[in-house]
């Protein structure tokens, strides 16, 4: 094996700037992956890369990388020999993503990264990945629902909050006390709905990142269930609509009980708001299937309403779904799977044997081990 071969391998080992281990599959990898080696002969053209730009991969490799991929920057300049990434300056690195086009090919986002034995020693390989635009662009639709559904919600409170506060500043002794309570406690009711949808958005930026922390510790989900239906009851709901049902043999079960409180709260004010008749909690013992049986718990939240159309049961869990076009922001049930996938869990949503919908969501029991 010759020293640009066994460079060219130990290049391959190498995805987006960080070692990945000299037994990955870059087959399994999500992006395109291209690796061209000392010489700036291609050595790895995975299949995502030959779908994104077209070419085969038998043809690509021991091609120039400018050959096998011939980039153009939007101007119509070829890409390599404007980077220059084995001749330009020594202590470049790479470059970041950004839009390259193919010619007579799609628009594909291209990063490089530029493999050093040392900071400033010559390029032994360079890495490039890449994606098709359209990620980025659902990307950048979500971003742009997401700012449009923010803005919509938070425009009421405030608008409410404003109105209330600005009226009670200027006329304040034109009202009695039973008045001026009345607006204020609109007050406090609209910033506590502002504060709740805050919470929601940083639960959404710490799920779709990877950065949702959990306190570990012993949890009794038969009495968070207890204590959130106790809440539904003070919030005004009738005892009567609630039946909590909690079978024996429970294993002793680990998570974090704040977040586990937002599920069930989530679930059960979906339950009343959007449900009808009864609501019905089940806490069982239960296996799950996709961690190999290990033993768990099961909560199943049901109701006896319309229940969710068929065709809508793929999407509930989706941001921005509603099955209610009353209210709501549409990222309650996307924040509840996040939270029961953090615990290793699923959650599912199927017709109620009494019509309506039934949630339940089974959590592993999360001893210490399992968190470590």
């Amino acid at each position: 094996m010759d020293g640009a071969t066994e460079s060219a391998q130990d290049v391959a080992t190498t995805h987006g700037g960080e070692p990945t281990g000299g037994d990955w599959d870059p087959e399994e990898l999500p992006d395109g992956l291209v690796v061209a080696d000392r010489s700036g002969q291609v050595v790895r053209f995975n299949a995502v890369a030959a779908r994104l730009t077209g070419r085969d991969p038998a043809e690509a490799l021991g091609q120039p990388l400018e050959r096998a991929l011939p980039l153009e920057d939007p101007e119509g300049r070829r890409w390599w020999q404007l980077v220059d990434p084995y001749g330009g300056l020594a202590i470049r690195r790479g470059h970041p993503e950004r839009n390259l086009l193919l010619p007579e090919g799609p628009e594909v986002l291209v990063a490089a990264r530029y493999v050093r034995d040392h900071p400033t020693g010559p390029v032994r390989g360079v890495v490039v990945t890449l994606r098709s635009t359209e990620a980025r662009r659902r990307s950048e639709r979500g971003n742009s629902e997401l700012i449009a559904t923010v803005a919509h919600e938070l425009r009421s409170p405030l608008a409410s909050v404003k109105g209330f506060t600005a009226t009670l500043l200027s006329k304040w002794h034109r009202f009695d006390d039973e008045q001026k309570r009345m607006m204020l406690e609109t007050v406090n009711a609209d910033a506590n709905r502002v504060t709740r949808l805050i919470a929601e958005l940083l639960d959404i930026s710490r799920i779709d990142t990877g950065r949702l922390e959990l306190r570990r510790q012993r949890v009794d989900l038969a009495t968070i269930v207890r204590r959130q239906v106790q809440a539904q009851i003070a919030a005004g709901q009738d005892e009567s609509r609630f039946v909590v049902r909690v079978e024996d043999g429970l294993p002793e079960q680990w998570g974090d009980p704040d977040k586990l409180d937002q599920v069930l709260a989530n679930l059960l004010e979906n339950a009343v708001r959007h449900g009808a008749g009864t609501v019905t909690i089940e806490v069982a013992p239960t296996h799950l299937p996709q961690r190999d049986g290990e033993r768990g718990t099961a909560v199943t939240v049901s109701d006896e309403g319309p229940g969710i159309p068929p065709e809508s049961t793929s999407r509930v869990f989706a941001r921005f779904w509603r099955g209610d076009p009353r209210g709501g922001t549409g990222l309650g049930l996307y924040i509840v799977k996040g939270i029961v996938e953090a615990h290793g869990g699923v959650i599912t949503v199927d017709r109620a044997d009494r019509g309506g919908a039934a949630f339940r969501f089974m959590v592993p029991v999360g001893t210490p081990a399992f968190w470590n």
